[in-house]
């Protein structure tokens, strides 16, 4: 049976809000120095237009339904057709990222400070929080979890007596870690340097592929099912404005 703790006071002021502060003044202070050590380079103008383009299509999908058939076919056949649409990309002129990137000595350069920029920090940060923090019950989720979330809440606990529902501290770390994306938005806008789990998953990556992005954003185009969203909506509206005038 799950034991019930009493916390101390005393945990909450030297061991659960220092740690959530420290992360959040090294997420700001991250991303401030990867400003400084960011170069500047000239964006690719190919690659500018190609993003645009994405993003373009990809309100095209979005609004499909509020634009008659006619026209959305039409700008489908734009985007999408074989010959010269904007999202074709024709098979000989398909770019390998990581060609790309070995080509480019600069970008290898960044990709590596930007990563050094989060390996560095977590790790001395990681190491000061299993050092002096281990094995403190930090605080407790104020709902009941199943048994799965065991091993993600109380990593460093050895104690399968204690409720799910509380955290230890070292879990608290991961979930301030992959959790502060939101606050980090708010304080520093979206586009900033601090969504550790985003870094994470581009870590393995080469670059922006922007033949498979063109490619995909194509491939959810064309399976597209037009429903008009609006139907007699201008038969209706003009029977309102003569209602109107009359």
């Amino acid at each position: 049976m799950a034991e019930d703790l009493v916390l101390d006071t005393a945990i909450r002021d030297w061991v659960l809000i220092p740690l959530s502060v420290v992360m959040v003044l090294i997420g700001v202070l991250r991303y401030f120095v990867s400003k400084l050590i960011r170069s500047d380079q000239v964006p690719d103008i190919k690659i500018v237009k190609e993003g645009q383009v994405i993003i373009r299509a990809r309100y095209l999908r979005a609004a499909a339904n509020f634009i008659p058939a006619k026209s959305f076919r039409a700008r489908r056949h734009y985007y999408s057709n074989e010959e010269n649409g904007l999202l074709h990309v024709p098979k000989g002129q398909a770019q390998n990222p990581q060609a790309q990137m070995f080509s480019d000595p600069n970008m290898a350069m960044d990709m590596m400070k930007k990563n050094l920029s989060m390996i560095i920090p977590q790790t001395l940060t990681f190491a000061w929080v299993n050092f002096f923090f281990s094995g403190f019950v930090a605080a407790k989720i104020p709902f009941p979890l199943t048994q799965r979330f065991r091993a993600m809440l109380q990593n460093g606990i050895d104690l399968s007596t204690v409720d799910v529902s509380y955290v230890s501290s070292r879990s608290w770390y991961f979930l301030n870690l992959f959790g502060l994306r939101g606050l980090f938005s708010l304080i520093l806008g979206e586009d900033n340097a601090t969504d550790d789990a985003q870094r994470m998953m581009q870590m393995g990556g080469f670059g922006f592929d922007p033949t498979r992005s063109l490619g995909a954003e194509k491939d959810g185009l064309d399976i597209v099912q037009h429903d008009w969203a609006l139907p007699k909506f201008e038969q209706r509206a003009t029977a309102v404005l003569k209602k109107l005038v009359s």
